[in-house]
């Protein structure tokens, strides 16, 4: 299975693509988008045409995005939303299921620690995908968001098989 993992940002979208195959969980490619442009329209319109891009160049069978926190700038908050929607949009319109992870579960996940700093989530997924060159903070994060789905993922079908076999 191959997830890709996407910290929804205005300015700076972190994407990280992982492959699993059994228990076996290894690095395919990561980055970070930029919203370029001076109006909210023309950031949106860069995220959602640059992330449509890494979606069809690595043809991820499941995404999953972060959720976002609501801070004090109500503001900010509602420009995050706007490129979270972007982040869930695009594969979705590829028809990828899209996972939602809360950063503290991403962190407990990834660190064991549900209020990880950024230093933190980079060193453990360099531990998780040993040779992995990051390409910044926000791709460490989205790599580490696509741990997550892997580890949940994983899990998940497990419960559905147990579950399967103890009512048959």
């Amino acid at each position: 299975m191959r997830v890709i993992g996407i910290d929804p940002g205005l300015r700076n979208l972190g994407w990280g693509v992982i492959e699993t195959e059994g228990t076996r969980i290894s690095h395919v490619a990561n980055g970070v988008l930029h919203g370029e442009g001076s109006a909210l329209a023309e950031r949106l319109l860069a995220l959602f045409e640059g992330l449509s891009e890494v979606v069809a160049r690595h043809a991820p069978d499941a995404a999953a995005v972060e959720q976002t926190f609501v801070n004090r700038d109500g503001a900010g908050t509602l420009k995050l939303g706007q490129a979270r929607g972007v982040a869930m949009l695009v594969p979705a319109r590829a028809g990828i299921p899209v996972g939602e992870y809360a950063p503290n579960q991403v962190k407990k996940t990834v660190v064991g620690v549900g209020h990880a700093d950024k230093r933190q989530i980079a060193h453990m997924v360099r531990l998780q995908l040993p040779g992995v060159e990051i390409a910044g903070p926000d791709a460490a994060d989205a790599l580490a968001i696509a741990l997550t789905h892997a580890h949940f993922s994983r899990a998940g079908g497990k419960l559905e098989e147990a579950l399967r076999r103890a009512s048959a």
